[in-house]
C-alpha cells in the first residue's frame, strides 16, 4: 500500500541459507529465542511494509556492516553461532545481501519522499526479559513493556517520540495501562542510524521494542490475542502519525501538545 508510513520487521525471520546449515552451531530454538518472532504479524498494517524472512543470525540488518555477521560469541549474547567459523568468501556473500537490502530501502525511501515529501518508519522489534531463566523477570525499572527508540532522529522530529509514547501509553491491555517509555532500553540500531543519516531531513524512525510479554520467550508459544491487540494499537496510530506529519511539515517547529 502506498503510504508515507513504512512499517518494518527486519528481525522477524528465521531462515538460514542452505550453505550455512553445515556451519550452524546453534539449535533452532536457540536462534528463535534471540530473533523477533511475530513482529511480521504486528506490522501487518495498511501502510508500506518491509518484512525480512532470513534470520538475524545470517545477517543482522540492524547492525553496521562491519558487525552484521556474527563472528565471535561477544557479537551474539555469548553464543557460538558458527563452528567451524564461516569462510571469508561466505561472509562476503552475506554482506552483499546486506548491501542489497540497504539499496532496496534507499529506493523505497526515495520513492516515498518523492511521492509524499516526508515519511515515518515504524521499526518494530521485540526483546527478552527472562534472559537468566524462564521464571526470573528483568528489573521493571529498566525494561518497559514498550520502548520507543528515537536516539538517532533529527531535532526537527523530537515531538514524534514524545507523542508516540503518550499515544501508546493511553491504551489498556487486560484492564491496565501500558508502561511505555522513550530511549530506556534501546535508542535505535544501525538501521535507524542509517535512515536518519541519509534521509533525516524528510522523516524519522520510531524503533518500537516490545517486551516479549506476548509470548513465552523460552518455548516460543505466542499469545495470539495479545499480538492482535498490538497490531490493533499500531493500526490506530496511523491516522495520529499522519496528522502529526502534516502538522510538522506545515509548521516551522515540531508540533507539541
Amino acid at each position: 500500500m502506498q503510504s508515507p508510513i513504512i512499517a518494518t520487521a527486519i528481525h522477524d525471520g528465521h531462515q538460514l541459507a542452505l550453505p550455512l546449515i553445515e556451519y550452524a552451531h546453534l539449535q533452532e530454538h536457540e536462534r528463535f529465542r534471540e530473533e523477533d518472532p511475530y513482529t511480521a504479524e504486528m506490522v501487518d498494517l495498511p501502510v508500506s511494509r518491509v518484512v525480512v524472512s532470513t534470520s538475524r543470525f545470517q545477517t543482522d540488518l540492524n547492525r553496521r556492516r562491519e558487525r552484521a555477521v556474527y563472528r565471535r560469541p561477544e557479537d551474539a549474547w555469548g553464543l557460538t553461532v558458527w563452528r567451524p567459523p564461516l569462510p571469508e568468501l561466505t561472509v562476503e556473500r552475506l554482506l552483499k545481501g546486506y548491501d542489497r537490502f540497504y539499496d532496496d530501502m534507499a529506493e523505497l525511501l526515495q520513492w516515498t519522499i518523492a511521492r509524499f515529501g516526508r515519511f515515518v518508519v515504524l521499526d518494530v522489534h521485540s526483546y527478552n526479559y527472562r534472559r537468566d531463566d524462564p521464571m526470573t523477570e528483568a528489573n521493571i525499572g529498566e525494561n518497559p513493556e514498550i520502548n520507543v527508540g528515537t536516539g538517532h532522529n533529527h531535532e526537527k522530529w523530537r515531538a514524534f517520540g514524545h507523542c508516540m509514547v503518550k499515544f501508546l501509553a493511553h491504551h489498556q491491555f487486560n484492564g491496565r495501562f501500558l508502561d511505555v517509555r522513550e530511549n530506556v532500553k534501546f535508542k535505535g540500531g544501525a538501521f535507524s542510524e542509517w535512515i536518519n543519516r541519509n534521509y533525516g531531513e524528510y522523516g524519522c524512525v520510531l524503533s518500537l521494542e516490545f517486551k516479549k510479554t506476548f509470548m513465552d520467550e523460552w518455548t516460543g508459544r505466542a499469545d495470539i490475542g495479545h499480538i492482535h491487540c498490538i497490531r490493533s494499537m499500531l493500526t490506530g496510530s496511523i491516522p495520529f502519525l499522519l496528522d502529526l506529519l502534516d502538522r510538522t511539515v506545515e509548521s516551522s517547529y515540531p508540533y507539541e501538545h
